[in-house]
């Protein structure tokens, strides 16, 4: 049986559909079928937060449709992880996960220490908090900013690569980290030739995440270990969704009628 895997591309712009497809179709499992959407308005980026607000209901909206529809698992494709814990709130058969929480967890098991290599410097708060929250923050040597616009790094691959070499080659030698992270999704295809001149491993937040997500399906299927919902991810009561007629009012029908009466 396929396991089916979304990857939303949390943004109003789909240039980078496609090319993140490609690169998911040649890492997955012969039993694993992608796809890759994103968003049908919004921001082209979300460094800000207002931006991150903004696109929050239709990550949501489209993480719900898609466990309507019969995916296995969702993956939020941005170093931020908009949503994430409000997606594992709304679900009860997807699994989710986002870059940030899969890219750290999996350094964590790679060497003792890692650090991130960010766009801009006013990424690096929201990141900071990211790991503080994961439980992380006594593994991060460092954050490294390259000083480029998400948009910048696919223009102009050389200089890339040439800033993200001497970030991580800094981030070895000066702050003793062990793994790099790339910490954003647009530095996709970056890793492997890195990998091979810097010699220590360097997660790629595209295809962490995404074999996070395969890894988190077999756990469901095999063991039933999902997404707990005691506590923090209880889900809000369905019978207060449809009353407060909230369907209607974002424009989701059918993503909570067909639940009426259960609990």
């Amino acid at each position: 049986m396929a396991n089916r895997v979304l990857w939303i591309n949390p943004v109003g712009f789909n240039d980078f559909d496609k090319p993140i497809k490609e690169v998911l179709e040649q890492a997955k499992r012969p039993n694993t079928t992608v796809d890759v959407v994103s968003l049908k308005k919004g921001p082209l980026r979300l460094e800000y937060h207002y931006y991150e607000a903004l696109v929050l209901t239709d990550i949501l909206h489209q993480i719900k449709r898609a466990e309507c529809d019969g995916y296995d698992a969702a993956v939020i494709g941005c170093f931020y992880d908009p949503g994430l814990r409000e997606a594992r709130e709304i679900t009860e058969k997807l699994v989710v996960t986002a870059p940030a929480e899969a890219c750290l967890h999996i350094a964590a098991s790679l060497g003792h220490r890692f650090s991130i290599i960010v766009a801009e410097k006013k990424c690096v708060p929201k990141l900071h908090e990211n790991a503080v929250n994961y439980g992380s923050e006594d593994r991060l040597a460092s954050f490294k900013s390259i000083d480029m616009r998400v948009h910048d790094f696919q223009e102009n691959q050389t200089e890339t690569a040439n800033r993200i070499k001497a970030a991580a080659e800094e981030a070895i030698e000066n702050d003793l980290a062990e793994v790099i992270v790339l910490g954003c999704t647009i530095q996709f295809g970056f890793f492997k030739e890195l990998q091979r001149q810097i010699g220590v491993p360097i997660i790629d937040a595209v295809l962490g995440p995404f074999k996070y997500a395969e890894f988190l399906i077999e756990l469901k299927q095999r063991f039933n270990w999902g997404h707990s919902k005691a506590y923090g991810y209880e889900s809000p009561p369905k019978e207060e969704i449809l009353d407060w007629k909230l369907e209607s009012q974002y424009g989701i029908l059918g993503l909570w009628e067909e639940k009426r009466g259960e609990v």
